[in-house]
């Protein structure tokens, strides 16, 4: 039976601990508006924070909202700052409470691992084995059901006053994203169910990411003792199975589709197929074949329309520009693709 936790919230609420995710909050903020205002102040407002998690009186405020187009367009919901360090004092408790639990081949937003290494592990299944079944999750973040999430979370945290906080939290982004995914119906359900049903992680919250790693966690269990492939990796709701054999694979893709629909999500239909390693494999902005990795003409194509921007506007400022090409140059490097980097950057010179 799985170890359950009861007496956590005294550690989400400490003074250390609050005041470790103000520091971990303000991590490259410190100078923008939002986090100099706290700073103003910090020890009163996280006294002030403390007692109204205490109390119980706490209630989280409105997001800001904008749009990112990178690598494709999304909806960002940014917390406010004060919500941000309640964020990160939650996380900082259950955490390691699930880091130990996570399978290995989960790779995002996780320490010591990332989109580079999942791509190393992508990539040994691509030399070593003959076809790989890819898969992703239709809308992910806008269609996370929140009553399966906290029967989830819930299974380990049974400490009622967590309870309380992860329900405030996740009810805080309830209809943020509802325009973001289509309805959809599963087993049981009625005509009325998907408008019922709460639903939605913000994007952009460290809870959202956590909380993901929780919820798929659940499908990396099924997948390594269900289907038990040669290799599997996952990063966020991106999943690549790979075997010898394609008739296990194509089996595997009902079977999985199957599960996650248990945790009221869906497989997307054409995204995810059965094909063989040689003709390559698309992930995480690269293409890997079994003698090479080259950056994915999507990525080149975002890169260089993100430089004429910056050719547009001359109020962007140098330091920025320069982030952007070096954060560039160190993904691409990645690749075998020095030719094709030196004349992207003649191209896109500003």
């Amino acid at each position: 039976m799985a170890k359950t936790f009861r007496h956590l919230y005294e550690q989400v609420v400490s003074f250390e601990n609050l005041w470790r995710a103000y520091e971990k909050t303000r991590r490259g903020k410190r100078y923008q508006e939002p986090a100099a205002c706290f700073d103003m102040d910090a020890e009163v407002n996280l006294l002030q924070l403390q007692a109204e998690l205490k109390q119980q009186t706490y209630r989280p405020g409105a997001y800001r909202h904008f749009h990112i187009h990178e690598p494709k367009k999304r909806l960002i919901s940014a917390a406010p700052f004060r919500d941000r360090v309640v964020h990160h004092a939650l996380v900082n408790v259950l955490e390691p409470i699930y880091e130990a639990r996570f399978s290995e081949a989960s790779y995002a937003c996780r320490k010591g691992k990332g989109t580079h290494a999942a791509i190393e592990r992508a990539h040994w299944g691509v030399r070593n084995c003959g076809w790989f079944l890819k898969g992703d999750i239709v809308k992910f973040f806008p269609s996370v059901d929140h009553a399966v999430m906290k029967a989830v979370l819930f299974r380990r945290i049974a400490d009622p006053d967590v309870q309380w906080l992860i329900g405030l939290i996740l009810d805080s982004g309830r209809g943020v994203l509802d325009g973001e995914r289509p309805p959809a119906w599963f087993a049981g359900d009625d005509l009325l169910t998907p408008a019922l049903r709460p639903k939605g992680l913000p994007i952009g919250n460290l809870t959202s990411q956590f909380s993901a790693n929780v919820l798929l966690n659940e499908l990396d269990q099924f997948v390594h003792r269900e289907i038990k492939p040669r290799e599997y990796v996952r990063y966020s709701d991106d999943f690549v199975l790979f075997d010898a054999d394609r008739e296990r694979l194509a089996d595997a893709r009902g079977r999985i589709a199957a599960f996650v629909a248990m945790l009221r999500l869906k497989c997307h239909p054409s995204k995810t197929c059965v094909r063989p390693s040689a003709h390559g494999l698309k992930f995480l902005g690269f293409r890997l074949l079994p003698q090479t990795r080259r950056l994915a003409r999507e990525g080149i194509g975002r890169f260089r329309q993100r430089m004429r921007r910056f050719h547009r506007d001359r109020s962007v400022p140098a330091a920025r520009v320069t982030a952007s090409v070096r954060g560039w140059l160190a993904h691409a490097r990645f690749g075998n693709s020095e030719a094709m980097i030196r004349k992207v950057l003649q191209d896109v010179r500003v």
